[in-house]
């Protein structure tokens, strides 16, 4: 028995398939959906979505939005979302480099340039994380550490 998976950002339909199970970031932590879920609605953090199939996971970031679970479907609604294998590392260094740059400049008068700073410097090292410790979507799920430091 599977669950169907949908994850979509602002842009573009980021995944759909079936999976065994799938585990999200939520903003009160990490929760697994197995198929046969009770129905539920909860808001997401900064993090990375694991889906399984068989012996296979994708892996991909996400920068929050709300995912909403029924017995049959998980929806990902994310207000970005990108499979692993896709990041650029040298563009998002490079925006982590301006954001670091934009914080070091203080806030000014424009509180929100600070705080799209401040996200922007969440994301692009979250994207950055992820591609240097998993490096491409799909593996082997023995391949996945089981302890939460990824040793």
């Amino acid at each position: 028995m599977t669950i169907r998976c949908e994850i979509v950002s602002q842009d573009r339909a980021v995944f759909q398939g079936d999976a065994d199970i799938v585990v999200v970031p939520g903003t009160d932590g990490e929760m697994g959906i197995l198929p046969r879920h009770v129905p539920l609605l909860s808001t997401l953090g900064l993090g990375v979505i694991k889906v399984r199939q068989g012996t296979e996971e994708h892996l991909f970031t996400v920068t929050g939005g709300l995912v909403e679970v029924q017995p049959d479907i998980v929806t990902i609604l994310a207000d970005a979302a990108e499979d692993v294998g896709e990041i650029d590392i040298a563009r998002a260094e490079e925006a982590r480099r301006r954001a670091e740059q934009r914080l070091a400049e203080g806030p000014g008068k424009d509180a929100e340039a600070l705080l799209a700073a401040e996200a922007a410097l969440r994301r692009s090292s979250l994207r950055l994380d992820v591609a240097r410790k998993y490096g491409r979507t799909t593996r082997r799920s023995s391949q996945f550490p089981t302890s939460p430091s990824g040793e």
